[in-house]
């Protein structure tokens, strides 16, 4: 890169978007999920939009065995409780089965992301409206996101997921949406 002087001048954006520009998607490593790293390179990526709150969010946040701080500080932002506007520490271990999921998927296209975390006083409203919303969700610690994909079913959204074998994965495909967490493996829901 070549700065107004005309200087050659490498700044971490022009980094990123270098990576961004030549990499294909990127399978992440998730807990016990190394063999997804064939062909992936060293780069993790991340598309999520939100339709509650007209958020999207594109970005690399890993890159050669480190996450990248700003991306992080993204990714806690945007996975914030829109509900009340609060935002939490995102456990990177659940973006690592998200973004290893959208790649076995073959998606292009984003992930619409329903719920990341939640505060106390959102997860106790929801439960209040009945419908599986547990007391102690990962979703109050940061570690849990409620996803959904335009051009898949939740039956592959879910196979995907828990081909990873590294957390939890929920299906509710009476509302159309994958639970993805990084705590134990197991599966649940229809």
């Amino acid at each position: 890169m070549t700065d107004r002087t005309g200087s050659s001048s490498l700044t971490r954006r022009g980094v990123l978007a270098a990576f961004a520009a030549t990499t294909v998607a990127a399978a992440p490593v998730c807990a016990n999920a190394f063999g997804f790293l064939r062909g992936a390179g060293d780069i993790r990526r991340i598309k999520m939009y939100n339709g509650r709150t007209g958020e999207s969010l594109d970005t690399i946040y890993w890159i050669e065995g480190d996450y990248i701080k700003d991306a992080k500080r993204e990714i806690d932002v945007f996975m914030r409780d829109w509900r009340r506007n609060e935002t939490h520490e995102i456990d990177f271990r659940t973006v690592d089965i998200m973004a290893a999921a959208h790649n076995l998927l073959d998606a292009t296209e984003p992930y619409m992301l329903l719920s990341g975390y939640r505060s106390p006083a959102t997860n106790a409203m929801l439960r209040s409206r009945g419908g599986g919303v547990a007391k102690n969700s990962r979703h109050l610690r940061g570690e849990a996101a409620d996803l959904r994909l335009g051009s898949r079913s939740v039956g592959q959204i879910a196979r995907a997921a828990a081909a990873c074998k590294a957390g939890g994965v929920g299906r509710y495909s009476g509302s159309n949406f994958v639970h993805m967490d990084c705590g134990p493996v197991r599966t649940w829901g229809r």
